[in-house]
């Protein structure tokens, strides 16, 4: 919505991008309808994009951040990690896997990349 909106408001150009993060299991009629409520909307894309287009870049990034110390693989559980988080009156706690070596984050999320682990079983 704020995309359009500010292609509207300064008559530039709007990408439309699915974060298609497992393309092989995207409906294609997901996709047909979201274009169709768009262009129902009245709105004009310039590009249709899609995140798997970007996949190694994206990809080379988080190693990037991983060897910067910035971004580390979790293996915590979703409820684990939900009640880690803290409130806005709570502070969260560090995962235990926050401190992991670069060198074993850097292995971990290589096996991720393959398929060594099931869906949801390591984050990054």
């Amino acid at each position: 919505g704020i995309s359009f909106g500010l292609g509207l408001k300064y008559n530039a150009p709007v990408n439309l991008r699915f974060d298609d993060t497992n393309p092989a299991k995207e409906e294609q009629e997901y996709v047909d309808a979201i274009k169709n409520d768009i262009a129902w909307l009245g709105y004009t894309w310039a590009n249709e994009c899609y995140s798997s287009d970007y996949f190694q870049q994206l990809y080379d990034w988080a190693v990037l951040l991983i060897k910067d110390g910035k971004a580390y693989v979790d293996s915590q559980t979703s409820e684990e990690m939900r009640i880690q988080k803290g409130t806005p009156t709570e502070a969260g706690t560090n995962s235990p896997f926050r401190n992991r070596s670069v060198e074993e984050n850097l292995s971990l999320f290589q096996d991720m990349k393959d398929g060594k682990f099931k869906e949801g079983e390591h984050v990054l």
